[in-house]
């Protein structure tokens, strides 16, 4: 469970902010929730419970400005860790919460009584509909809301989500008695009754105001412990769910201890040595972010509802079936981080959005929330995340079935491709009109059916190259997709020195400014033009050389008075946002190795922070803090689909990863410069490392010091 407050809030535009710290009243402790979403509000938060301190005497939904239902508070009273938050309320009511997989626990207290209202319909998005059932003499409360809507209230096209496509049952059960209940329905207030259904819709202000349904349960008891089972497949599940994870007689505590335990032995997938208390505060809170997903979606019992709204089993050897797939985001480090640590876990992972294709006709969704595509963001990033975590080593999947898929979805036109629905932001082909984009060899942004002409040619040539890689390790090498993995130089413009949209014709989307974002997504051309991490050296040559393209990274990192650039200038880099994080590793590309090792650690300690405003921007389903983990650890992937991995120099004096049997030791740590880098005892005479280290591990040793090496 988790506080129904969202900080975070991009703007009306969907741009990235950063956290707010003035989120200080709650109005309910959610089921579900997603992490770091760039889109307020982004998904989730279904059912919030909220511990009521006085009388029920209207309905809570018609409580629209949350001045009743809703309490206040402090984060001076709030504790929390891995698997636990404590809050105390203004109101004087206490949440003490902890989780398991499917399942949770609350411990609330009052100052004399008190109830527990369940908001069923109050998803973050609204909902289509819900249900609550009150059964006092079994003391329980259950229901369901049906909903989804990710992004639904964007402003660029998100009128497209605002659809259903899962419904999820809970079950709640109390130690104490439920002395007094009833139920809502919109402004309708209903003690004494037991059920009550109704949703809010998916629209927003007064559209959306004073809609929906839910119960509450008084107590007369001054504290009561729930036990909460979820489910999306119905409510016998979550009820076996309840009682495979809970049981009837476990306090917060207890379960707080084995959810600490679970997360002390998942941090240890990389243990370090040595560093300041904030460096390894950061370097651990960076790693508890990138291990929140992927996020369980299947049954004790190994159902789980479909893209297809059906009900299926785990593929065979498949462990678990995961939800949540922020595929633009995540194919940049996220997905890479987890197959190198949990190869396990992105082995079911893969195989989940190879399910989900296969349910949803064959297309992979570039943004799946739980089950549903939601079409966020552009390009095709089910191909280099699935060819990436293969590389990496997660390779317990149907991987010659996912790799059929992808590529009939990158060859053969679907009609999908051809429909503006959701433009800009939310299209909904995975290839949009792929027929023109083979046909001209890029996107032409005035009928791509694209967020952004430029945008999607770079990303699909990052695709098609990943489709290559995996092809390639499958015994199937494919000249045609190596081909198509070089057009990113079909939108390059030689007059302007930028990535630059054309039409169909062939022209130029003009007039031209390299810090618009005119034919790209969530970022500029000056952003944009970098984007090419599989062939680097050929975006050199095309800037006019390596000595050229680092004098121009020099510019991208700095301002003009030489300082470091931290965003807000779509000129230079941007650290918050995902198309330009790996550019502080390019420098290795070109030749000047000490300029990665300076700009990558610039950028670490400069953006990356203790306390709430720790994060550059979104965590984007754990990317960006995925970027700080291997940052701190002085390696990241040299392109999306490849184990091979950049050299920078480590944070730490010693780093392990004890499921791959590495260990990185970094004498002179923390100090900048690599002067030499030695695997099991044998130099590394470039400044990245071959896929045999992640395969075969061992002891990397990278001496640093104060001064730029002169090798």
């Amino acid at each position: 469970m988790e506080p129904d407050v969202d900080p975070r809030r991009p703007d009306e535009h969907g741009r990235r902010q950063r956290l707010r710290l003035d989120a200080t009243r709650v109005r309910g402790f959610s089921l579900t929730h997603v992490n770091g979403a760039g889109c307020h509000p982004g998904a989730a938060g279904d059912v919030p419970i909220m511990p009521h301190i006085g009388d029920i005497t209207s309905s809570p939904t018609a409580d629209t400005k949350d001045q009743i239902y809703a309490s206040d508070f402090a984060h001076a009273d709030e504790i929390a860790e891995p698997g636990r938050y404590r809050v105390g309320l203004k109101s004087g009511a206490t949440a003490d919460l902890s989780v398991t997989t499917r399942a949770g626990i609350g411990e609330f207290t009052f100052p004399a009584t008190g109830s527990l209202l369940f908001r069923a319909s109050n998803s973050l998005n609204g909902s289509e509909d819900a249900e609550i059932t009150i059964d006092p003499a079994g003391n329980t409360v259950s229901g369901s809301v049906l909903t989804g809507a990710f992004c639904g209230r964007r402003a660029n096209g998100g009128v497209n989500n605002q659809k259903t496509y899962y419904r999820l049952y809970f079950t709640a059960s109390f130690d104490s008695p439920i002395a007094a209940y009833g139920t809502w329905v919109n402004s309708e207030l209903r003690p004494g009754t037991t059920s009550a259904t109704g949703g809010e819709g998916y629209l927003t202000g007064s559209a959306r105001a004073g809609k929906g349904s839910g119960g509450y349960a008084s107590f007369a008891d001054s504290s009561v412990r729930m036990r909460v089972g979820i489910s999306y497949t119905s409510l016998d599940a979550a009820k076996r769910n309840l009682a495979a994870e809970i049981p009837p007689r476990a306090t917060v505590a207890e379960v707080a201890r084995e959810a600490k335990k679970a997360w002390a032995k998942q941090l240890r997938a990389v243990e370090v040595d040595g560093g300041t208390i904030d460096e390894r505060t950061i370097f651990h809170t960076a790693l508890y972010h990138a291990f929140l997903q992927p996020n369980v979606t299947s049954d004790v019992e190994g159902t789980y509802l479909g893209s297809d709204r059906k009900i299926h089993r785990l593929a065979p050897g498949q462990k678990v079936q995961y939800g949540n797939f922020s595929g633009w985001d995540q194919y940049r480090a996220h997905t890479q981080l987890l197959a190198l640590l949990e190869p396990r876990v992105a082995s079911d992972y893969a195989q989940s959005l190879l399910n989900l294709a296969r349910q949803n006709g064959g297309v992979w969704d570039r943004w799946v929330h739980v089950n549903g595509p939601t079409h966020v963001m552009t390009g095709d990033p089910s191909a280099p995340a699935v060819a990436g975590m293969y590389a990496m080593g997660a390779k317990d999947f149907d991987v010659r079935g996912a790799f059929d898929s992808l590529l009939r979805q990158a060859t053969v036109p679907h009609p999908d491709g051809l429909s503006d629905k959701g433009c800009p932001g939310q299209c909904e082909g995975q290839r949009p009109n792929l027929a023109e984009y083979l046909r001209l060899g890029y996107a032409p942004h005035d009928m791509c059916h694209c967020w952004g002409g430029a945008a999607e040619t770079l990303e699909d040539a990052v695709a098609d190259h990943a489709l290559a890689d995996l092809a390639r390790r499958l015994g199937r090498p494919t000249e045609e997709l190596r081909k198509r993995a070089g057009w990113w130089r079909n939108t390059f413009n030689p007059a302007t020195g930028h990535q630059q949209a054309r039409k169909a014709d062939g022209s130029w989307v003009t007039p031209f400014n390299p810090a618009s974002d005119q034919g790209f997504a969530q970022g500029s051309s000056a952003t944009y033009t970098w984007m090419v991490p599989h062939d680097a050296s050929g975006l050199a040559d095309a800037m006019g050389g390596a000595d050229a393209a680092a004098g121009r990274l020099d510019a991208f990192f700095h301002r003009a008075d030489g300082s470091w650039a931290t965003g807000g200038d779509p000129l230079r880099y941007d650290p918050t946002n995902e198309p330009g994080i790996h550019t502080p590793w390019l420098y290795n590309e070109f030749g000047r190795p000490h300029q990665t090792q300076e700009t990558v650690r610039a950028m670490a300690k400069l953006v990356y922070r203790t306390g709430p405003s720790g994060l550059p921007g979104n965590d984007d389903l754990g990317t960006m803090s995925a970027w700080y983990v291997f940052a701190a650890l002085g390696l990241y992937p040299r392109t999306p689909s490849s184990a091979e991995l950049h050299v920078s120099s480590p944070m730490f004096p010693k780093a392990r990863i004890p499921g791959r049997h590495i260990t990185i030791l970094a004498p002179g740590a923390p100090d900048i410069y690599v002067q030499s880098v030695r695997w099991n005892g044998r130099e590394v005479n470039q400044p990245w490392l071959p896929e045999t280290f992640v395969q075969r591990g061992g002891v990397l040793r990278v001496d640093l010091s104060g001064e730029p090496s002169q090798r």
